[in-house]
């Protein structure tokens, strides 16, 4: 705080044109020791619209606005985490049923119909799988089409700024600056 006034929100911004330079710039962020909590990109297509109130054309029109709906980003290996969260699970109750049905004494038809509920809980468990990677590929192939992907980074002193923005440009990203904000009340 400078003379009772709390200091703007300031952060570096950057628009990548493909997945692969967003993630290598995240990356180099995180082991430059910027915090996972300070990095975020643009919430999904129908969100920010929905927010805005309007449609927007590109993210270049709207990466300075405050208020924007952003958020934390996810590493691709926390998506993978989650299909195979997913996949295994259901293969877990599945074969769980299929357990607890021949301990209760179930016929021989009612072990082999545990094994099915564990090939069904494996088949939607890959299915959801699926819906997992195609949700994060169409919020991908969205932003793609407004102009790219989004990425801001907060920076709390001069010293992240130039670290940030070194780091966003060297790893291909276009219109790399930083902005500032009055903090919300």
């Amino acid at each position: 705080m400078e003379g009772g006034n709390i200091a703007e929100v300031r952060e570096a911004v950057g628009i990548f044109d493909t997945e692969k330079t967003l993630q290598a710039a995240i990356d180099d962020l995180l082991s430059h020791g910027f915090d996972r909590a300070e990095i975020s990109v643009l919430a999904p297509v129908t969100a920010v619209e929905e927010k805005l109130g309007h449609r927007f054309e590109s993210v270049a029109d709207i990466e300075d606005e405050q208020g924007i709906s952003a958020k934390m980003y996810v590493p691709l290996e926390t998506i993978g985490d989650a299909e195979g969260a997913v996949i295994g699970s259901l293969m877990y109750v599945g074969a769980f049923a299929g357990i607890v049905l021949v301990a209760s004494g179930g016929a021989l038809a009612a072990a082999l119909a545990g094994l099915a509920l564990g090939g069904s809980g494996t088949a939607l468990g890959v299915a959801l799988a699926r819906f997992i990677k195609q949700h994060h590929a169409d919020y991908i192939a969205d932003q793609l089409e407004k102009g790219g992907l989004l990425l801001w980074v907060r920076t709390w002193h001069a010293e992240d700024e130039a670290k940030a923005t070194e780091l966003l440009s060297a790893h291909s990203g276009h219109d790399v600056h930083v902005h500032g904000f009055p903090p919300k009340k």
